[in-house]
């Protein structure tokens, strides 16, 4: 499973990873939103964050029990410890981190809708990664910068690496 904030490069590398290892590859965000048949920013709208959260862990539940994926879990999925504990032990689990600025660059770089409006992008990362940053390492097997000025071809092969050493094939 890849987890980390918005913007960390988690379908993007994903995407990849899962082509090189010959597996499937899901993104929670883009499920949640094939179940819903809208986008899960409406759901939100419209029935508020715990129905967003219980549809959120019913899709971990759902990704845990899939054999040999590569999942790119929703930003903040790992922020809740019933996600964590769900996904513990079926999988290797890492952080994609980046520092903030990095994050609100690709964040606006790919025009991506926010979800916390009313305060800066900067400030809403700030905040979470104050609030949550442990909480996103307490879910992680391994931790793996994206700001390191590599390109995503090389960040792919260093997780593969990284993978075949913890027995992944």
């Amino acid at each position: 499973y890849l987890c980390g904030m918005i913007g960390s490069g988690k379908t993007a590398i994903g995407e990849r990873l899962a082509a090189r290892l010959g597996r499937a590859f899901y993104d929670l965000d883009r499920e949640m939103d094939r179940e819903l048949g809208y986008s899960f920013h409406r759901l939100v709208q419209e029935q508020g964050w715990l129905a967003f959260r219980e549809l959120e862990y019913d899709l971990c539940k759902r990704l845990a029990g899939m054999p040999r994926i590569v999942a790119a879990l929703g930003g903040g999925t790992p922020r809740y410890a019933w996600n964590r504990d769900v996904l513990r032990g079926t999988g290797i689990t890492i952080l994609l981190d980046a520092n903030q600025k990095t994050l609100a660059d690709r964040v606006r770089q790919a025009d991506r809708p926010r979800v916390n409006l009313g305060v800066s992008l900067e400030e809403d990362l700030q905040r979470i990664w104050f609030t949550a940053g442990h909480l996103y390492r307490q879910a992680a097997d391994v931790v793996y910068r994206t700001d390191a000025g590599k390109d995503i071809d090389a960040e792919v092969a260093d997780l593969l690496n990284l993978l075949v050493a913890r027995g992944v094939s």
